[in-house]
């Protein structure tokens, strides 16, 4: 069985063809700047890359620009799309009405369109996604639809109502949600085999650090905490985004530069975290060279980021009654050896200990155990693979 992943943007689409076989990718890239000046990437499992400057006005235009690389004669891995068993989309928000994977019909896309309010890029663009789909499959290939905050609807109340008036909780659902639900449910079941355990016998805390990050607290299997909250704003800094702060920042920042809430959005968004403190970049990669070169801002955004870990990892024991396993993933979970290093050391006085040569060589996709024989906690980095566990889904929904 081949099974299509495919993951929507405002103006992209990037997409993985998956054959569930033996779970390997035999092709996958990305529609970019779709309705601005277009760019089109594909490359295949063997080495083939196709890339080039092209016109897609919407989503459908972009799906064919897959379609035709998925079964063209230089660059494709399949003779035609009869040979796609399943198509399987990520999307962002489910909000209260989808706990778990479902298949697509026409009542699950009016439950995704319902609930674009709390994610008006993300969900609207998922919808634009599957419809491009089902314009070019029509109803002959199975579509399933796989949720971010479908892992953590596992969440107490205590955990996920916010302390303002219940009645907007009623009213319009504002809530905490969490996200980057697939890559959490990836790792933390990866962490488990690899420690050779149940889940459900670990206390694990998943850290997903990247351009956006989020810290996950798990415990008998389920989330019972997690950073982000309404919205992706919420929990650690990020590249662009502030993470936690006092809401009177943004009313008293707002009064004195007499900004709209629209503009203050864009700022908590997409001016603030590592570029808004360190006045170099939003890439981790960039702040930390200028750190290493001497820049004072660009070592406070590195101090800022470790520290706010440092809290999510030491809150989320006490939430949890102490910690069996703690996991790094995502960009820069996966990468940045001396960011795990900083925050590991700083949690020996619960036990942690990691081995500082393994630290080193856990990176470019790497996978495996850093901490030190004798350490109390496992800690582990495991790259995050959110396209399989939508193919995975998809072909348990459509095999049923």
């Amino acid at each position: 069985m081949k099974i299509l992943v495919i993951n929507a943007g405002s103006s992209s689409m990037k997409y993985q063809l998956i054959d569930m076989t033996d779970e390997s990718v035999l092709a996958k890239g990305n529609c970019e700047r779709i309705g601005i000046d277009g760019h089109f990437k594909h490359s295949t499992g063997d080495g083939r890359v196709f890339e080039t400057d092209v016109t897609m006005n919407n989503h459908t235009e972009a799906f064919i620009q897959i379609k035709n690389a998925l079964i063209s004669d230089k660059y494709g891995v399949i003779k035609s799309l009869d040979e796609v068993s399943a198509v399987g989309h990520r999307i962002v928000q489910g909000g209260s009405l989808f706990s778990e994977s479902v298949i697509v019909t026409e009542d699950v896309i009016k439950g995704i369109e319902s609930l674009i309010p709390l994610a008006p890029l993300h969900n609207a663009a998922h919808v634009q996604g599957i419809r491009a789909c089902l314009e070019v499959f029509g109803d002959k290939v199975p579509e399933v639809v796989v949720f971010d905050t479908a892992f953590h609807s596992t969440m107490p109340e205590k955990a996920f109502i916010y302390p303002v008036p219940y009645e907007y909780y009623e009213k319009y659902a504002v809530r905490r949600y969490g996200f980057h639900g697939t890559s959490h449910r990836y790792v933390s079941h990866r962490c488990a085999e690899l420690m050779g355990r149940d889940l459900k016998d670990i206390k694990m805390i998943t850290c997903h650090l990247g351009n956006g990050s989020s810290i996950t607290a798990i415990k008998d299997g389920k989330v019972v905490d997690t950073s982000m909250g309404l919205t992706p704003l919420d929990g650690i800094m990020m590249g662009t985004r502030t993470g936690s702060l006092d809401p009177s920042v943004v009313t008293f920042i707002a009064e004195q530069e007499h900004l709209t809430a629209e503009q203050m959005d864009t700022m908590l968004n997409k001016k603030s975290g590592f570029l808004g403190i360190s006045g170099v970049s939003s890439d981790d990669r960039d702040v930390t060279a200028a750190a290493e070169a001497g820049n004072a801002r660009a070592k406070l955004a590195i101090d800022i980021l470790e520290y706010d870990i440092l809290k999510y990892i030491g809150s989320y024991t006490a939430v949890l009654g102490g910690v069996d396993a703690i996991v790094f993933t995502a960009g820069i979970g996966e990468n940045q050896c001396s960011h795990r290093s900083s925050v590991c050391h700083a949690l020996e006085f619960m036990g942690v200990k990691i081995d500082d040569e393994l630290n080193e060589k856990m990176i470019r996709g790497n996978e495996g155990k850093i901490s030190a024989p004798d350490s109390k906690v496992d800690v582990y980095v495991i790259p995050t693979n959110e396209e399989l566990v939508i193919a995975r889904d998809t072909m348990a929904l459509v095999t049923k």
